[in-house]
């Protein structure tokens, strides 16, 4: 099967421009990037796609044994390659972000730049080097536990709490549903795979430039976390936005979209010149 029909592809915009793939987060699906993605279609070859266990991807490509987070990465490589990408913008929220450094890692020819938003390397706490992920081992274990045991009420509970914006229950509700969509033996091996990475010796191998987009009062990546990932990529900026919780792209979309639209006008022609390829768009 391609990539192309197992990651559920859609594309839109201009297909002779530069282009901008965006990466959705655990539990969630392309569906999450409809407000951000449309504002690009003008300028940009927008192309989106679904996790495998997630939208409309196909299930059945799913096996345990390719799926940790190389296994996410081989897949966007692999979409990549079918589409004939080259130069693009990698967009990945929040577990994406770290598949899109590995994808830069690995394929550095591939993407002209990473945003992520919201990324963490690692979830956990580490004492033993000062690092503060957000959550504590029996933190983690607590909630794979809870997402073992009962993934429907585990996303009823947690949705509005990672969306972070009380004031708006209808947010909290799209992302449970969202959670509720996925299927729940993927979504629990994805939440593994997820929640007990640890990537903090990979971001110094991005050489791609890097934008991070850090959320305030996050739960889920905390601005500590978001330092260290700006702190430990050798070429990137971070921009602090006013937007709460860990959703953005459903949150404050017309945030999200002014910090990649001003990112890419500042930076996509130099960085294009500086590897010898004409100026994009």
């Amino acid at each position: 099967m391609s990539a192309v029909r197992r990651n559920n592809v859609r594309e839109y915009g201009d297909p002779g421009a530069q282009p901008l793939v965006f990466a959705h987060g655990f539990g969630c699906d392309q569906n999450m990037w409809r407000h951000v993605g449309r504002a690009f279609e003008d300028r940009y070859r927008v192309v989106m796609f679904d996790h495998v266990g997630s939208g409309g991807s196909d299930n059945a490509a799913f096996s345990p044994d390719r799926y940790d987070l190389h296994g996410y990465a081989r897949d966007v490589v692999e979409i990549c390659g079918e589409l004939g990408l080259r130069e693009a913008v990698f967009v990945g929220h929040s577990v994406s972000s770290m598949i899109g450094a590995l994808v830069a890692k690995q394929r550095p020819d591939l993407l002209a730049h990473l945003v992520m938003i919201g990324p963490s390397p690692r979830y956990i706490d580490d004492p033993s080097t000062g690092y503060h992920g957000g959550f504590t081992p029996p933190d983690i274990d607590g909630l794979l536990e809870s997402l073992d045991s009962n993934y429907l009420g585990w996303s009823a509970d947690m949705a509005p709490l990672i969306m972070g914006r009380p004031d708006r229950p209808e947010l909290g509700q799209e992302l449970t549903n969202s959670f509720c969509r996925s299927d729940p033996a993927i979504a629990r091996h994805f939440a593994r795979v997820t929640f007990l990475a640890d990537n903090r010796n990979d971001l110094g191998d991005v050489q791609v430039p890097t934008l991070v987009m850090q959320c305030s009062d996050d739960i889920i990546a905390p601005p500590d976390v978001g330092r260290f990932v700006h702190e430990h990529l050798p070429n990137s900026v971070m921009v602090t936005m006013s937007a709460r919780g860990h959703c953005p792209n459903l949150s404050a979309p017309d945030e999200t979209v002014a910090v990649i639209s001003d990112y890419l006008n500042h930076h996509s022609f130099a960085s294009r010149r500086a590897r010898g390829a004409p100026p994009g768009p």
